[in-house]
């Protein structure tokens, strides 16, 4: 039986508000093999380090994503989540990890994993497809503050490889391996780490699993008692999560889509929350912001986006709120210290 060293902070810990700390298992470590300055890049992404050494402990799922996003940009390792992902075992998982390891066979091993995923991740799509003669496991971050996803879509399915080779062996491979995100320069990494063919700007995440392929694969530590004592703990850290609505994290998402239709209005936002203006006011004001400040942190983040997707700096205006490229590119200064063309010629 598993020597299990997550159980015991599962029972004391307070819910899961966006993703378990297991999901970066090893970061800081990881960060700095890159060559990347992990003070700085936990500090832009809102990451305490502390929270890193108790993976039942819920880190903010816009961070999360921020901070593999940031490690990748500021490392140089444009591969950064696929990287990740490639040494990600199933056992520095936590919770989710051991559900699938402690499954009786590997086709178990997938739906336990699948069905457990919610509660150790919030805002995110996941389900496992019976498509016929394969399983098509599908993965999509669905939180509407969060624009930055490649890096951790791509650890995710690096994850979900490893669990199927901890059983099938290193020389294992899905049939296809599917990604929302454009194809990027170094492409051809993605083929070699999955050994099949690889999409993009696909509709969703997702893995196509030959059904062949799992028959009769027990898991060589099965264990059923220890396999519900995980799946109980998970349940009640994600029940309670979402008992503890992150309002600051919904109000930047309703930001970002208002951004759309030009300045958000803080009535307008507090409504789509079910609050009043005077009580998103204070719900910010918890946190140490106001409103403005909300708003003008949701841009600048967009603002690095888009940039870093080298959209024509004309066309980033509108999809700021700002009316004249001009504004935009005051906020931009003002944000940067840079211009906006400065700052582009700089990354080249």
């Amino acid at each position: 039986m598993f020597q299990n060293p997550v159980l015991s902070n599962a029972l004391n810990a307070s819910g899961n508000l966006g993703v378990l700390s297991a999901a970066a298992s090893g970061l800081d470590g990881f960060i700095s093999s890159h060559g990347g300055d992990v003070d700085r890049i936990f500090g832009v992404s809102g990451i305490n380090p502390e929270l890193m050494c108790h993976p039942t402990l819920s880190l903010g799922l816009g961070s999360y994503c921020k901070v593999l996003e940031e490690a990748a940009a500021q490392s140089g390792c444009d591969n950064f989540g696929l990287y990740y992902g490639q040494q990600f075992k199933p056992q520095a998982l936590g919770l989710l990890g051991y559900i699938g390891l402690c499954s009786t066979t590997l086709e178990e091993a997938l739906k336990n994993f699948s069905a457990a995923f919610p509660y150790h991740q919030h805002d995110t799509l996941i389900r496992l497809v019976d498509c016929g003669e394969c399983y098509r496991f599908d993965y999509r971050v669905e939180h509407a503050a969060i624009i930055g996803k490649r890096q951790d879509a791509e650890l995710t399915m690096g994850m979900l490889l490893n669990l199927v080779r901890h059983r099938l062996g290193s020389t294992w491979a899905p049939r296809t391996v599917h990604f929302e995100h454009p194809r990027p320069e170094h492409w051809k990494d993605h083929l070699r780490l999955f050994d099949a063919p690889v999409l993009f700007n696909q509709p969703c995440n997702s893995m196509l699993i030959p059904k062949r392929d799992l028959n009769g694969q027990a898991m060589a530590d099965a264990d059923p008692m220890l396999l519900m004592v995980m799946q109980d703990a998970l349940q009640r850290l994600g029940a309670h999560g979402r008992q503890n609505r992150d309002v600051v994290e919904e109000a930047r998402g309703l930001v970002r889509g208002a951004l759309l239709q030009g300045e958000p209005n803080l009535e307008q936002i507090a409504a789509g929350l079910d609050l009043s203006g005077a009580g998103l006011q204070r719900r910010l004001r918890d946190q140490g912001l106001s409103f403005s400040a909300l708003v003008d942190g949701v841009r600048r983040e967009l603002a690095l986006h888009y940039m870093r997707q080298n959209l024509s700096i004309t066309d980033l205006a509108p999809l700021l709120g700002y009316s004249e490229t001009s504004a935009f590119s005051r906020a931009f200064r003002r944000w940067f210290d840079t211009s906006p063309r400065q700052w582009r010629n700089r990354q080249v």
